[in-house]
């Protein structure tokens, strides 16, 4: 079973992790960050952007693994980081798909009425249209 967190280094996605590292330590866990691209971004800036993050993907991954080692508690639940440029909720269920995942789990900041509705959900889209079982931690 593959299990994907998206990971964003708030405090709900902080939680996502625990319950991942919690509920499904003997599984594959992946940390997906993705760095959101400006709307209105034009192809070639994503693509730049890209090879930036391709080139500090190295480093980036390891930062967030020291980042997220604390929250996995015990030393033996292993997980892997990737990151992706775009727009969150596309890369994550793109992810998903291109990897075969069997679960999605994303945190959420728990906003309501007018503030959901200007800022929208990236856990409540990914909801809608994912279509493998999603998790939402708050």
């Amino acid at each position: 079973m593959v299990v994907l967190v998206a990971y964003d280094g708030s405090e709900p996605a902080q939680k996502a992790a625990e319950r991942a590292f919690s509920e499904y330590a003997d599984e594959e866990i992946v940390l997906l960050r993705v760095v959101e691209a400006a709307d209105g971004s034009t192809g070639a800036g994503i693509e730049l952007a890209k090879d930036f993050f391709g080139k500090r993907k190295e480093k980036a991954s390891e930062e967030i693994q020291e980042e997220v080692t604390d929250l996995a508690g015990a030393d033996d639940v292993e997980f892997r980081t990737e990151i992706a440029v775009g727009n969150p909720v596309r890369e994550i269920l793109r992810y998903a798909e291109e990897h075969d995942v069997d679960l999605i789990i994303v945190g959420n900041h728990g906003r309501s009425g007018v503030s959901r509705v200007l800022l929208g959900s990236v856990a409540e889209k990914i909801v809608r249209r994912a279509p493998i079982p999603v998790t939402v931690v708050r």
